[in-house]
């Protein structure tokens, strides 16, 4: 037996189409299915939620932080971590991943400057800094925004 094969016993799922308040041979009449007298029972009972005057409890409890549902989370990666691969080597963000460079891609990889390169590479990234993208040309490679 698994999740999807689960259903409800027989006989225990009933439409909720009833006619309510037809006589007492209806199984459903008189009170309705409301009960005797009390807020709940009158017409314009309250919200879902409401606690009489009480102050509510999604009043009471602190309100915490915000996420951002269009922000992105960039790898960020230093030119001088470049370094260690051969010379007119192909580096893309799978190169990357296998080197251990990068441990969880997230939205995307992005190179900046920082540091030295001394090798003519072909970097296939999701974004560049300037600088990065200034040092890599400089030495006859390429900054390939994937």
């Amino acid at each position: 037996m698994d999740l999807s094969s689960l259903k409800a016993a027989e006989g225990s799922v009933q439409s909720d189409n009833f006619r309510r308040g037809r006589g007492h041979g209806s199984g459903n009449g008189k009170t309705a299915g409301k009960g005797h007298k009390g807020q709940k029972a009158r017409s314009g009972a309250p919200r879902p939620g409401f606690e009489g005057g009480q102050m509510p409890l999604y009043r009471r409890l602190p309100k915490r932080g915000f996420k951002c549902r269009n922000s992105k989370e960039i790898v960020g990666i230093n030119l001088s971590v470049l370094e260690r691969f051969d010379n007119d080597a192909v580096v893309s963000v799978e190169t990357l991943v296998e080197a251990g460079i990068v441990k969880n891609v997230r939205d995307g990889v992005k190179i900046l400057g920082n540091g030295e390169l001394t090798k003519k590479l072909t970097v296939q990234a999701n974004a560049f800094s300037a600088s990065a993208k200034e040092k890599i040309e400089a030495l006859g490679g390429k900054a390939e925004v994937i």
